[in-house]
């Protein structure tokens, strides 16, 4: 029998302001945010506790400010050389109706002389196609340390980072997804961290009406961002619909609307098969959407380094063409 109440772990409380109930709980403020991530990043907290906050958070969805608290735990703990970065282009979501196209729009715009540092958190769902898969036979440089991104910024100006090479503790919580059963908060978290201050920070998010979240929390942060809702989840212009720019830069929002490129819908294919990646980038093969999502994204790029929409297309179109001419 216990008869003297144990002191309440430190952690407790930010479970508390997230659980209590439908009157009591409340999203928590940039600081508490900022303390609670603190906490989990040092590993002071329990795995009951953990699995709590994460689920607990996934259900309420976080807010702007939630999302800049916790960024501001990691880059406060983050010791990073200074490496110029023009595009931070984070691949977490994996692709399951189309390939991923948008790796051949990075190798193509890092052919053009754009500096362009990839990172993700692996395989972590069934029955999707995930980047860190393709990086090999796409010749994208994997670096397990910032040495490594630095000498292939230098060399290739494309380099990816595992998300646990630098952030192990977000890792083994994007790690949780099958244990809980759903993806975690950092899924999206892990989108905004921008850890080596690129002058734009491109976004993703797939659900509806969130993507002015990522926006204010970038904006909170002081960072250039350009939030989309891309295909499959990944910064991939879909060329069958519209696409929304949901930009910030200077501390002020601006929004775009991007027409479709197609006239239809293109029919999705029956099987995913990376070795069409490669031939097309190399000209053996065609693809019709392929070549429009391809295209629509590097004028993303391009849009997000100060080129305007009205000419972005048209420039896409000569970065293409170029790829192999330039390509290290």
């Amino acid at each position: 029998m216990i008869l003297v109440a144990p002191p309440e772990h430190p952690f407790a409380q930010f479970v508390r302001i997230l659980g209590k109930g439908k009157r009591g709980a409340r999203n928590m403020s940039r600081e508490e945010a900022r303390e609670a991530m603190g906490l989990l990043l040092d590993d002071k907290v329990e795995d009951t506790q953990l699995g709590a906050f994460l689920m607990l958070l996934r259900h309420k969805e976080e807010s702007a400010e939630e999302l800049a608290g916790f960024t501001e735990a990691l880059r406060e703990r983050l010791v990073t050389p200074p490496i110029a970065v023009d595009l931070d282009w984070p691949s977490y979501a994996g692709k399951k109706r189309h390939l991923p196209w948008f790796l051949l729009a990075v190798k193509a715009l890092a052919a053009s002389g754009v500096r362009i540092h990839l990172h993700g958190g692996g395989a972590h769902t069934a029955g999707r196609l995930y980047s860190e898969q393709l990086l090999e036979s796409l010749a994208i440089p994997i670096c397990q340390s910032w040495e490594e991104v630095a000498e292939n910024l230098d060399r290739h100006n494309l380099a990816f980072t595992p998300l646990g090479a630098w952030a192990p503790q977000l890792q083994r919580m994007i790690d949780l997804r099958n244990t809980l059963g759903l993806r975690s908060p950092i899924h999206s978290l892990a989108r905004i961290l921008n850890p080596l201050g690129a002058r734009c920070v491109m976004q993703s998010i797939f659900h509806p009406g969130y993507q002015a979240t990522h926006r204010e929390a970038s904006q909170l942060l002081g960072d250039t961002a350009i939030v989309i809702k891309g295909e499959g989840g990944e910064i991939e212009v879909n060329p069958d619909g519209q696409c929304h720019l949901y930009g910030t830069a200077g501390g002020e929002n601006w929004d775009e609307e991007w027409p479709a490129l197609s006239a239809q819908r293109h029919v999705k294919p029956e099987q995913l098969d990376p070795a069409h990646l490669l031939a097309f980038w190399n000209g053996e093969a065609e693809d019709a959407y392929g070549r429009l999502a391809v295209l629509s994204t590097i004028a993303l790029g391009l849009r997000a380094l100060g080129e305007p929409s009205e000419s972005a297309l048209a420039r896409a179109q000569r970065v293409w063409d170029t790829r192999l001419q330039t390509s290290a």
